[in-house]
């Protein structure tokens, strides 16, 4: 899967129908080709060298060899290339400028675990197959690791860098980029997903500017604002055609994409870790680890490009028990009770869940400390005997006797100013001192780069998991940080703060969900807040948004798919009006938006009505029936609610045997017109049996002359059809 020519120092990563490219030139790593593969690149896609005014040059013999205009995988600042750099460092004497050159690679079979840091995995070494890259400043005693990794199924790059000190004095880095590529042209459209709490990933896409563009987030979390995620598109890429290069960062902080196109149209692309209000000491021999970047080609569309990355962040990035398990349908208790919950009322919506076949029950917010509404309590991780006289076990015991596993709601980041853990470690949140202490949601965030702080919270949790049964936690965060420093890191290292925060945040997950591996862990971040790659890896699913209306869900759930595969995607049908804007929909579009995630319910069971307790019923049964082919099969994205009236799509297994289409649409018109359904990803030689009425239609039917979508009155419709490829 790489191969090394010797002869013209070029390296060839080849990854399941991709090919990537460059060569050392004078000490330099040369950014070649990346896109469909090639048996080999024999030179027709070299290096351009030509003299461009204001260009500066190392030799007066070749002044056409700049930095300034060269293509380079890891490029440096202040030695001719003006351009944003991959990284850049300040020596002891003062001076930023770095010139790091190849001295050495290693190619090897499998892929080496980042330390401290999620990342992609390979099962078996032979599934993949890596590259180091040795790069060494002279001058500063400072070397770079560049590794690369093909995997063998997947057309994927994972890329990532380990910086060393090897001189004998301080070296500080101020920016330490994971991956960082130059396009010789700027033909492209830049895609990328922003948004705010309750309107998560919303879609932008625009053709790239003659300016640098930025998405990034300085708030300490990767962000409902902005995801760290872009692509770039060929001019007339559309969901099914065409060339997307897209660029993922498993990494849960402050994080920073750029695109620039330069005065000649060529384009450096690049993404990491954020460098503002960022710096890091490096001793001596002490090493640095910047996340991973997993880079992704398709030529298939935004379609190809997303199905590579859910596929593979299903397999390859979520780990634990339940990776491959189905997961269980819930009913959460915040909508029903907010913070208002006392054994009766908890029991009987446990009891009418396992009547309607829910399967799990979860207790959030409100149990623990006198959390009687956001203005106390967190940090004080001890049952509410007010609320629940019995305790957890005594609670968990009884659900679990009505056939439902039991859930908990914790939210171990943060600490409540009104708190029994503030008032004796006041020191324990981030702060600067003699600086006010800013609040957000009544809260201050603890912090976790402090082993104490980490200690209290592993103990604290632990005890609480081993009072009762306790089956699945949901991990929420509901702030971003301010005044972040720690009263723990000496002057010249406080700007190290955000980055060991989530470094605290990674050893302190990992701690909980090797301690309890039988439990579902699932990330929430006032919703979808934190919704990244670097939490995936640690929990297998996420609480996509608190917004549970419906019609805003359509597009939430179609934005997320860019990246994450339907199982990660928390979706609940919630009460109406709805609570987070006032909308009604019916119950069973609402059912619909949710059966396209990992389906549950947000709402008081006991005060539905016969009838929707029925409706309720068919829903659950229906899901579970197509539950396999929603959590693990892949998913086709039909119509785009950003662009029309209508939102559908469908999801297929991976043996093309089954498959079933969601459609919506969202306003009535008087003027209404004729809707077609055409699925994706069939087979068109076979034969498939509607589910519901046992009719057969062709595969080829299915996908190019379409369903035809019933007529009908009203906003908010939806309608479902669910195929099986018939045997023989």
């Amino acid at each position: 899967m790489i191969s090394f020519d010797r002869t013209h120092q070029r390296f060839h990563l080849c990854a399941h129908g991709v090919s990537y490219v460059f060569q050392i030139m004078d000490g330099y790593p040369l950014h070649l080709y990346w896109g469909r593969l090639l048996s080999a690149l024999r030179g027709s896609a070299g290096p351009l060298f030509v003299k461009r005014s204001f260009a500066p040059y190392a030799d007066p013999g070749h002044p056409e060899f700049s930095l300034a205009t060269l293509p380079q995988e890891y490029p440096a600042y202040g030695s001719g290339d003006f351009r944003h750099p991959a990284y850049q460092v300040q020596f002891e004497n003062g001076s930023t400028v770095s010139d790091m050159r190849y001295t050495g690679h290693r190619i090897y079979r499998g892929k080496k675990k980042l330390r401290g840091l999620p990342a992609t995995y390979a099962e078996d070494d032979r599934e993949a197959q890596s590259l180091d890259i040795f790069l060494q400043d002279d001058g500063g005693g400072l070397q770079a690791t560049l590794t690369y990794t093909v995997f063998r199924d997947f057309g994927i790059i994972a890329r990532s860098v380990r910086f060393t000190n090897g001189g004998t004095a301080p070296i500080r880095l101020l920016r330490g980029l994971s991956t960082s590529i130059d396009f010789r042209d700027g033909r492209f459209d830049l895609l990328s997903c922003y948004g705010s709490h309750n309107n998560e990933r919303n879609i932008s896409r625009h053709p790239l500017s003659r300016e640098m563009q930025v998405i990034e987030s300085r708030r300490g979390a990767s962000s409902p604002q902005h995801d760290p995620f872009f692509a770039l598109l060929r001019e007339r890429t559309d969901e099914d055609h065409g060339e997307v290069y897209g660029f993922s960062l498993v990494y849960s902080g402050n994080f920073c994409a750029q695109v620039e196109m330069d005065a000649y149209r060529t384009v450096r692309a690049s993404i990491g870790m954020g460098p503002f209000d960022f710096s890091w000491k490096l001793g001596p021999s002490e090493s640095f680890q910047t996340p991973e970047a997993v880079m992704v080609y398709s030529d298939q569309g935004l379609g190809g490009m997303s199905r590579t990355y859910n596929r593979f962040y299903r397999t390859h990035l979520a780990r634990g028990r339940y990776r491959d398990q189905l997961r269980p349908i819930l009913v959460n208790s915040w909508e029903a009770t907010y913070f208002r919950l006392n054994e009766r009322k908890l029991l009987a919506i446990a009891a009418e869940a396992g009547k309607l076949g829910i399967e799990l029950f979860v207790l959030d917010d409100g149990w623990f400390g006198r959390r009687d509404n956001d203005r106390s309590s967190l940090g004080d991780w001890t049952v509410d005997r007010r609320k629940l006289p019995h305790g957890l076990g005594w609670l968990s015991e009884r659900i679990h006797g009505l056939g439902l596993k039991f859930g908990l709601w914790f939210e171990p980041e943060m600490v409540s100013p009104d708190s029994d853990l503030y008032r004796a470690h006041p020191d324990w949140c981030l702060h600067v001192p003699n600086r006010q202490r800013t609040l957000s949601r009544n809260q201050l965030v603890l912090d976790l780069s402090r082993a104490d702080v980490r200690g209290y919270l592993i103990q604290a949790l632990t005890a609480v998991l081993r009072s009762a049964d306790i089956n699945y936690v949901k991990w929420d965060m509901n702030r971003h940080m301010t005044e972040i420093g720690s009263a723990q890191l000496p002057a010249d290292r406080q700007r190290e703060t955000a980055h060991r925060y989530i470094l605290g945040l990674y050893e302190l997950i990992e701690a909980l969900t090797s301690r309890f591996p039988d439990v579902l862990f699932e990330n929430c971040s006032s919703g979808g807040g934190r919704f990244d790659p670097g939490m995936l890896y640690y929990m297998p699913q996420s609480w996509t948004s608190d917004n549970t209306d419906a019609v805003c869900r359509l597009k939430i759930q179609y934005g997320t798919s860019l990246l994450y595969p339907a199982i990660a995607i928390g979706a609940h049908v919630s009460a109406v009006p709805n609570h987070q804007i006032g909308r009604v929909t019916s119950l069973g579009t609402r059912g619909h938006a949710a059966m396209s995630g990992n389906f549950g319910y947000e709402l008081d069971l006991t005060r539905l009505t016969d009838q929707e307790k029925k409706a309720v019923g068919k829903q659950i049964a229906f899901y579970k029936e197509i539950r396999p082919l929603i959590q693990f099969g892949d998913f086709y994205r039909i119509e785009n609610p950003f662009e029309s009236n209508t939102a559908a799509w469908c999801f297929v297994a991976s043996d093309k045997s089954e498959t079933a289409g969601f459609f919506f649409e969202i306003l009535a018109d008087p003027a209404r017109p004729l809707h077609t359904f055409q699925f994706k990803g069939l087979d068109p030689h076979a034969l498939y049996e509607d589910a519901a009425t046992g009719s057969t239609i062709g595969g080829d039917e299915l996908m190019y002359a379409g369903l035809a979508v019933p007529a009908g009155k009203g906003d908010f419709r939806s309608a479902v059809w669910h195929f099986r490829k018939k045997k023989g």
